[in-house]
């Protein structure tokens, strides 16, 4: 059932046949947003603190993935992930791990002016921030809160600090800012950030998504040529990188698009996921969780965790069901599960 290459500790592979050597860790799934996209304005039910890993289980759990099961990359999310206040001792743990894992970190900007330079210091590689416009007001109307400034600070201090590439990851929305992709990418073209479209997703509270409603990646696409020359990036392969990218007014600079929805890149899924409360979920729109934090405060020890790891990614379906009609959303939403 399990491989081993190399002599490195038994993978999370699953009946397809995909290793498992990503792992997103969600670090809370509180917000300091309120995305029109993703939840209602008064908030959620936010999880009580006991129900939350600690760092310390954050780490150990890391650790496991990274030494024992094969997990090269990590990504921290949340929620927003810079409202956890142990984050920079979480990365400079997780950085001391042998191997050490690539690190990145997923949020939406605001607070990383004051926290770029010491996430980078602590090991921290690279960075994705969210920002679906360049306009405060249309900010403002997809957010429910007036910090578009603090969002461009905290780009501004990735860049300072040397995380590298900082990303840029941008939703589109009907009749909010459907009209700014041209905008967006030359934008970040001048800043060198690298830009990424996202597809809208079935993962908001509200269970408000409609597939007929989306902007979708041809959208974007046919609207970025309106200003700009776009030729797919020559790769090997695809892979199991999200985006498809294409190089800009023949490069350097790149742009990228996650069709989700309507190109899913499932067959090469790399994923694993942990959620705050410590879940494994084997893939953003499972509606099925292991608990491993049951295993971790029962007494469980690693090997035995490992186990129930390998067993939750052995059973990952083939994708994510997006194209079935009979599609349900998972009940939790993004900002519990994790980015």
């Amino acid at each position: 059932m399990h491989s081993n290459v190399g002599g490195v500790a038994p993978m999370l592979i699953d009946t397809y046949g995909r290793v498992a050597t990503d792992l997103r860790v969600s670090l809370t799934d509180r917000c300091n947003l309120r995305c029109t996209y993703c939840m209602p304005e008064e908030g959620l039910q936010w999880l009580a603190k006991p129900e939350l890993l600690t760092d310390d289980e954050i780490v150990r759990l890391v650790s496991l993935a990274v030494t024992r099961l094969g997990v090269t990359e990590v990504r921290f999310t949340g929620g927003e992930p810079l409202l956890r206040p142990g984050l920079v001792d979480i990365v400079s743990r997780c950085a001391e791990l042998s191997p050490r894992p690539r690190m990145s970190l997923t949020t939406n900007g605001i607070g990383l002016a004051r926290t770029a330079e010491a996430l980078r210091e602590a090991g921290l590689d690279r960075v994705n921030v969210s920002l679906d416009t360049l306009r405060p007001e249309v900010f403002r109307a997809l957010t429910r809160r007036d910090r578009h400034h603090d969002v461009l600070a905290g780009l501004a201090a990735a860049r300072a600090a040397g995380l590298d590439p900082v990303k840029v990851n941008a939703v589109l929305m009907p009749g909010l800012n459907e009209d700014e992709a041209p905008d967006l990418l030359a934008w970040a073209v001048a800043n060198d950030y690298e830009l990424r479209f996202i597809e809208q997703m079935p993962l908001d509270a509200q269970h408000g998504w409609k597939r007929d409603g989306m902007i979708t990646a041809g959208d974007i696409l046919t609207s970025l040529r309106t200003r700009f020359d776009l030729t797919a990036e020559e790769r090997e392969e695809r892979g199991s990188a999200p985006a498809e990218r294409w190089l800009v007014d023949g490069g350097p600079a790149r742009v990228g698009v996650i069709a989700s929805v309507t190109r899913p890149f499932c067959r090469a899924c790399d994923r694993t996921r942990l959620t705050a409360d410590g879940q494994v979920r084997t893939c953003l729109f499972a509606r099925e969780e292991t608990d491993l934090r049951g295993a971790l405060r029962s007494g469980a020890g690693d090997e035995e965790i490992a186990g129930l790891w390998r067993r939750a990614m052995w059973g990952k379906k083939a994708g994510s069901g997006l194209d079935d009609p009979a599609f349900l959303q998972p009940d939790r939403p993004m900002s519990a599960i994790g980015g």
